[in-house]
């Protein structure tokens, strides 16, 4: 195994894209419109990727992947320096606060606007 990219679905992926694109840096590398909106969309950042897909979207690709709600996602990410990433986080809901943890990260996690618990990870670090 090489990789592993989320692929997450949610009802709209417009909300979205400012928690990647402007608070982390991301950049949109494929984009995918679906009706009049984006049904798909590939986010990178030093070598990190994350996909969002959305409802519509997949009903209208895959039915038998739309049926029901789908399933949660927690998408854990590890990082260089989590203090710095906490401060442009500081605006989200917090879903478990910076503590050390018995693997020896400092981590966080918070909600992000589509619902998705986001965890970032510092190995080794102290917390604040």
């Amino acid at each position: 195994m090489k990789k592993l990219t989320p692929v997450i679905v949610v009802e709209a992926i417009e909300p979205v894209l400012p928690f990647w694109r402007d608070r982390l840096g991301f950049a949109v590398s494929a984009e995918v419109p679906h009706d009049d909106r984006l049904g798909f969309v590939i986010l990178q950042r030093d070598g990190v990727e994350v996909m969002y897909q959305s409802r519509a979207s997949v009903a209208a690709d895959v039915p038998a992947m739309a049926r029901g709600d789908g399933t949660r996602t927690v998408l854990f990410i590890e990082v260089n320096d989590v203090q710095d990433v906490a401060r442009r986080m500081k605006d989200f809901e917090t879903i478990v606060p910076m503590r050390k943890t018995f693997y020896g990260s400092t981590e966080f996690f918070v909600r992000a606007p589509c619902g998705t618990a986001v965890g970032f990870a510092e190995m080794g670090a102290q917390p604040a």
